[in-house]
């Protein structure tokens, strides 16, 4: 039987509850988000006593379902104002799910003495412990080895870094890889800071001996698991030796440059010259060339047939970092105009020794550059301005609240964020549809919430122009499968299979049955992930958020964008249609 594990940190008690029956059929982000919205004051300080974090697990986490490992992270953002998820593989989602634990609610505040927490949960319950002197003040890759030491190796770690303690409003959760690097991350929307401000370091799983997670129906969830296996095995862009397992997620970097899209030198321009040094093909072949540790096709969690990490080699052989991801790779790169990934490499480091999202760092580097603090270029300032923020120097607390911040006191025209996170690696005006999603997404930019980059560069599910601007229904719909995928458990890289193989699709809603003992078709997908878009949008209207909001930044509609000279040019007519009812 799942419980919900409710963490007061005002009286510091921990408590089990019944799971109500209005949340027996969510899981991972539509119960963050309906969790938040009952529970949290739209209008609440995210960094105050009333703001909560919810830890969720998806539905088929937990089970033998293929890429299943991720756990959901919601609340009130203290990055966007809005309301948040943000997801993690690595090794919590399961444990949590296998503990019998549908969600854990942090709530409350210390009282001011200081004092930070650790969160043990195992079979045998819960418990608050007083943290360490050692575990405080140090980098993650210095803490995660000590907690490991007290807690044993085969626990996961959900935890935050200095930057989390300090309530940057760019801190990101951390959780272990499997093998317990502290390299996946929960990054967007800074809710390491909320972690933070309730005085919890880490959260410690132990998932021994637990319950597992009951499956109401085995043989339809057979089939389904099967069904979405098949489909992982054999679609090019998801099997083994496929693109992403080959070359990971920056196998997007040349296709991208290519369509003119790869915002460069904080979007100036859509085409890196030094694209092909910081791609997919070259960590590759940087792997392979330098040996060691270097590898592709590694997997973020237990279960991952698909394998899109890796890990990065320094020139020696010995590891840099896990992870250089597409959009990693792009921040510090592309955007900031270096073409070096032993950089980009050591900026990743930094953000995940730190506890830092990699997308807003590196946007927030090219930001400080369009400042005048560094040159576009220029590697070896951007890695000891990242340093200030580890430091903690008034220019590190500037840096680590992000983009906009950065902008607002840098006076900087040129702040490529939506509702105050930054923008990932597309840019809106080559990539009409992705700019849709930027806008009008409940939680700032964000690309996972309906990523139109499938069909509109990767012909998924049928090839889309991508300056077309009447993209409305098809934002829409993306947006509401994402929602449907993000309550799954599984990864979102599941979508490029599952789009274009309908029995992969048939697979996801068959294998959530048989968990659940549900009747879902595939037109519960749209219908369940609408719900959860409108429950979040009625949050953000409470907290004060209107269609002005649903806007891009300024100067994307009037600089031209090069080489294609575009503009962003949809209409605001059709951005308010999206969501109309």
């Amino acid at each position: 039987m799942s419980k919900i594990l409710r963490v007061n940190m005002t009286d510091l008690t921990t408590k089990f509850e019944s799971v109500p029956e209005k949340y027996r059929l969510t899981a991972g982000r539509g119960l963050t988000s309906a969790i938040t919205c009952d529970e949290v004051p739209p209008t609440c300080h995210p960094l105050g006593p009333n703001n909560k974090i919810v830890y969720a697990s998806g539905i088929t986490t937990g089970t033998a379902a293929p890429t299943s490992g991720r756990i959901s992270i919601g609340g009130k953002s203290p990055l966007t104002g809005t309301i948040k998820e943000t997801n993690s593989g690595g090794m919590a989602g399961q444990k949590l799910a296998r503990l019998g634990i549908k969600a854990i609610i942090l709530e409350g505040q210390p009282k001011g003495n200081g004092q930070q927490w650790v969160l043990k949960v195992d079979k045998d319950g819960a418990e608050l412990l007083p943290t360490a002197d050692e575990w405080l003040g140090k980098g993650l890759y210095e803490t995660y080895p000590l907690l490991f030491d007290r807690f044993g190796e085969r626990v996961a770690i959900i935890g935050i870094g200095v930057a989390g303690e300090r309530l940057m409003r760019n801190a990101g959760i951390c959780v272990n890889d499997p093998e317990n690097r502290p390299a996946r991350y929960a990054g967007r929307g800074g809710m390491g800071a909320v972690m933070g401000s309730k005085g919890l370091k880490a959260i410690i799983l132990d998932d021994k001996d637990g319950p597992g997670v009951p499956i109401a129906n085995k043989k339809v969830f057979d089939t389904g698991r099967k069904k979405l296996l098949e489909a992982l095995r054999t679609h090019a862009v998801t099997k083994p030796g496929g693109g992403l397992n080959t070359y990971g997620t920056a196998v997007l970097v040349n296709i991208i440059n290519e369509a003119g899209g790869f915002p460069t030198r904080n979007f100036r321009e859509g085409r890196f010259e030094g694209a092909a040094r910081i791609s997919g093909e070259t960590i590759h072949e940087t792997c392979e060339n330098r040996g060691g540790v270097g590898m592709t096709g590694h997997g973020c969690s237990p279960g991952c047939v698909i394998k899109c990490s890796n890990v990065y080699p320094k020139p020696d052989g010995s590891e840099l970092v896990s992870v250089q991801e597409y959009e990693s790779v792009w921040a510090f790169g592309a955007h900031c105009g270096i073409d070096d990934l032993d950089i980009t490499g050591e900026c990743i480091r930094l953000c995940n020794d730190y506890g830092l999202d990699t997308i807003e760092a590196g946007v927030t580097i090219g930001v400080a550059m369009e400042a005048g603090l560094a040159n576009f270029g220029d590697g070896k300032k951007a890695i000891e301005l990242m340093q200030e923020i580890g430091k903690g120097t008034p220019l590190g607390h500037v840096l680590g609240n992000g983009a906009a911040v950065t902008a607002r006191v840098f006076g900087v025209v040129r702040c490529p964020t939506v509702k105050g996170q930054a923008i990932p690696a597309y840019d809106p005006r080559a990539i009409k549809g992705i700019g849709i999603t930027y806008a009008i997404s409940t939680m700032g930019a964000d690309h996972t919430s309906g990523y139109t980059i499938a069909p509109e560069m990767l012909g998924v599910s049928g090839k889309v122009d991508q300056f077309i601007v009447e993209k409305a229904d098809m934002a829409r719909n993306f947006q509401y499968a994402t929602a449907f995928i993000d309550i799954s458990g599984h990864c979102l890289f599941i979508a490029f299979a599952i789009l274009d193989i309908p029995s992969g699709l048939e697979g996801m809603v068959e294998e959530c049955n048989g968990v659940l003992g549900t009747n879902w078709t595939l037109d519960d997908i749209g219908r369940i992930g609408g719900e959860i878009i409108r429950m979040e949008r009625l949050f953000n209207e409470a907290a004060g958020f209107t269609t002005a909001h649903d806007r891009l930044p300024e100067f994307m509609k009037y600089e031209k964008l090069p080489p294609h000279n575009v503009v962003f040019d949809v209409p605001d007519e059709t951005l308010d249609k999206v969501h109309a009812t």
